[in-house]
């Protein structure tokens, strides 16, 4: 199993020098600055709810959804195989959207199926 936030919300936080912090921080990084300002649900907090009801996560990101909320993007496997997306807002830890990723059809990496059957 593969969940690339996760240990860095859950580890305490390292200092950093001053040009580190001109830099732009990655996922990991922002998401643990937004939980300690409680800006973010701890994402330790929804993984037990999520796994519940979707099924077992192989994999989390923090991304920006297409209204521009930022988002927790899970990865999930489904007892019945089918792989599926489900994003949850990391403000008030609702899931906003869930997306079947059977669905996409393009070998790309957006998660549009863009498969119109021309070629």
């Amino acid at each position: 199993m593969r969940l690339l936030l996760l240990p860095f919300l859950l580890l305490p936080s390292a200092a950093g020098s001053q040009d580190r912090a001109l830099a732009p921080l990655p996922d990991h990084e922002a998401a643990r600055r937004g939980v300690e300002r409680g800006e973010m649900v701890p994402l330790g907090s929804l993984m037990p709810r999520i796994e519940r009801e979707f099924g077992r996560v192989l994999e989390v990101e923090l991304e920006e959804a297409d209204d521009g909320r930022m988002v927790y993007e899970f990865e999930i496997l489904r007892s019945d195989g089918r792989l599926i997306e489900v994003d949850v807002d990391v403000v008030t830890g609702l899931v906003v959207e869930v997306e079947d990723e059977e669905d996409d059809d393009d070998d790309d990496d957006d998660d549009d199926d863009d498969d119109d059957g021309m070629e």
